[in-house]
């Protein structure tokens, strides 16, 4: 009986931890962007997308030691589409209730939620028909997907791994991946990946679409 709460005990102060890492990095990178001069500010994304591809590096290193992972995944065959199509699903039922609750078009909502993460293609893709939905869709993805990295640890030890991935959704291929990985398993980490690429392509896919019938075109 000790020995169990005290496992549960030191799970909660890991999980605690590592939101609080996740949330003073993010702060003081803010901090940063707000002061940081325009020129080093144009470089960022050069070395966001460096410490992003090694990142993923040590991610594939980690899953190419572990061969049982594929066997599995094999084994499972189709059943691993339920978890991208369960997330598309579901953000897509959290549109229609916002629809709602703020009286949205509708299908200005479901194109809105159909970013799924991706805030930067969904609001490209809906800016030139209405701005303001534009600038909807881009913080509304932003928010998803700031709120994923802090919530992944937290739902990872309370709700479930596989959870995780509806969380990220779009990013379980690639930022969100990392995060993913260390507090999940390696199975769940390719999930995630397989998840993340059908995510990305359906944004691709469901945001023009519901634009769209928005427009009556």
């Amino acid at each position: 009986m000790w020995q169990g709460r005290n496992f549960l005990r030191m799970k909660k102060l890991r999980e605690a931890d590592m939101t609080k890492k996740i949330l003073i990095v993010l702060a003081a990178g803010i901090l940063s962007g707000l002061i940081m001069p325009d020129a080093v500010q144009g470089k960022t994304g050069l070395l966001m997308d460096a410490g992003l591809c090694l990142l993923l590096f040590f991610v594939g290193i980690d899953l190419g030691g572990n061969s049982e992972i594929f066997k599995n995944l094999k084994k499972a065959g189709f059943k691993i589409l339920i978890v991208p199509v369960a997330t598309i699903a579901g953000s897509l039922l959290g549109g229609v209730v916002c629809s709602v609750l703020f009286r949205m078009d509708i299908f200005g909502a479901l194109a809105v939620a159909s970013g799924m993460s991706w805030y930067t293609l969904s609001a490209i893709i809906i800016t030139p028909v209405s701005p303001e939905l534009g600038a909807i869709a881009f913080l509304t993805n932003v928010f998803r997907e700031m709120m994923a990295f802090v919530c992944i640890p937290i739902i990872a030890t309370r709700i479930g791994y596989l959870e995780t991935i509806a969380a990220g959704a779009a990013i379980s291929m690639d930022t969100g991946l990392p995060m993913i990985t260390k507090n999940t398993n390696q199975e769940v980490a390719v999930i995630a990946f397989i998840s993340g690429v059908i995510i990305s392509l359906s944004v691709t896919v469901l945001v023009p679409i519901f634009m769209g019938m928005m427009t009556g075109m």
